[in-house]
């Protein structure tokens, strides 16, 4: 039998197909790309925007049309918000949602004897368990990522999230020290933390703290390297930075989530801080981080944004002076709170806006590695091709070598000897 998986979506979807995929394989599947016939199709959907849904869509039928008799499982936040829908597209054989993934192998054997439309849908606003998937290898990848959490408390008014994952549920420790430890053995040198709300761990937890997690992931022996893939400002707690501070096994990089540098935006959006704040902490964590690199989220055209709350975004962005942003349009999702809001903003006016974004964030990434020349950055080499050898510094910076194909895997001091437009070169000296 084989069996082709399509994702949609962030990096915890990444990881539970992952999850799935190795089930898959240990009960003798052939894994196939999504792009071949295949005698059974796993489709992970995202409903971040009503883009994401038509997108799921999309990808469900695409993959009926290439293998009609095939059995076609849908899983995933669109599966879980509208399930009904799915369910009206012919050829959709089993519809499972956002939780109890582990349990697709078995629907599958189960529709293979039965040939009976199934469809379980767990009503995730109660939903208290973390549904423990484990991963021990990712393909073509020298990163290793662990979902340490699922669910969000926060119900950002532009996010539908919330209702497709339910409340924050955080991995035991144990688990995820055990898991860590399997993908050291595995030879992995980095891991990347993640979830749905990942600075929300151990919240709903009376033993453990993200901290307490932290301090216990930084000496297993062996992992070289903790990445934090995203964090909330207000969970970067003094504990938090100073455990950064001391300890080099943490990435010099963090990616904190603004999503709007203007008063009003930010509170129309319900974040749970206010731009004042979010500077004071940003200056608290470089003053004990000075190499620190910082990125962002940032939403342009959020409902309601005038000119004036515009202009007041790119003033502070600047003086905040991230490294890096991620830029988005803002993208309507029914069912949120932001979708309600009467002042929609003109789709020229906010692709006018995301550009203008793009500028200052290519503006000041420059700024950034302006003068990095001659500085020696730990690099974990993950891809080559026809001349170079590439990877990831601690702060994210993106270094390539002389070509090298023993380097894959392997982390190596690098000194920088050339910033162009086309890159940041370096040479190994360790």
């Amino acid at each position: 039998m084989t069996v082709a998986f399509y994702t949609l979506g962030c990096k915890v979807n990444s990881y539970e197909t992952m999850s799935v995929k190795e089930q898959f394989e240990q009960q003798g599947y052939t894994i196939v790309e999504h792009s071949e016939k295949a005698d059974v199709y796993v489709i992970n959907t995202c409903t971040v925007t009503n883009n994401a849904d038509a997108k799921s869509r999309k990808m469900i039928r695409r993959m009926i049309r290439k293998n009609p008799e095939a059995v076609v499982a849908v899983m995933g936040c669109y599966a879980q918000i509208d399930p009904e829908t799915i369910e009206t597209i012919d050829g959709v054989d089993i519809i499972i949602g956002t939780t109890h993934r582990d349990q697709l192998l078995s629907h599958v054997e189960r529709f293979l004897k039965q040939r009976e439309q199934f469809k379980t849908i767990t009503d995730v606003s109660k939903y208290r368990v973390f549904d423990d998937l484990n991963v021990t290898h990712f393909l073509d990848q020298t990163r290793a990522f662990i979902k340490i959490q699922d669910g969000c408390n926060n119900f950002c008014s532009y996010c539908i999230i919330p209702y497709a994952r339910g409340r924050v549920r955080s991995r035991s420790p144990e688990d995820v020290i055990d898991e860590a430890k399997r993908l050291v053995d595995n030879g992995y040198k980095e891991i990347v933390l993640t979830g749905i709300h990942t600075g929300g761990y151990g919240q709903d937890l009376d033993t453990s703290s993200f901290y307490d997690l932290l301090v216990r992931l930084s000496r297993i022996y062996g992992l070289k390297r903790i990445r934090i893939s995203s964090i909330e400002i207000n969970e970067l707690t003094d504990d938090i930075i100073k455990l950064m501070a001391d300890n080099d096994t943490f990435a010099r990089h963090l990616h904190i989530p603004l999503q709007s540098g203007a008063h009003n935006i930010l509170k129309s959006m319900r974040r749970k801080y206010t731009k004042e704040a979010y500077l004071k902490r940003i200056n608290e964590i470089r003053t004990m981080l000075p190499d620190i690199a910082i990125t962002t989220d940032i939403i342009a055209g959020y409902p309601g944004e005038t000119d004036a709350d515009f202009e007041e975004m790119m003033r502070f962005v600047k003086e905040v002076g991230f490294s890096e942003m991620h830029v988005f349009s803002y993208s309507k999702r029914n069912g949120t709170p932001a979708a309600k809001i009467k002042e929609q903003i003109n789709g020229i006016i906010k692709s006018a806006r995301v550009n203008e974004l793009m500028r200052l964030s290519d503006e000041m990434h420059h700024a950034y590695i302006k003068d990095v020349n001659d500085d020696v950055h730990s690099v974990l080499f993950e891809s080559s091709d026809e001349h170079f050898t590439y990877g990831h510094a601690s702060n994210y910076l993106y270094i390539k070598v002389n070509k090298n194909l023993n380097l894959h895997n392997q982390l190596k001091e690098v000194v920088i000897i050339k910033n162009t437009l086309n890159g940041i070169y370096g040479k190994i000296i360790s």
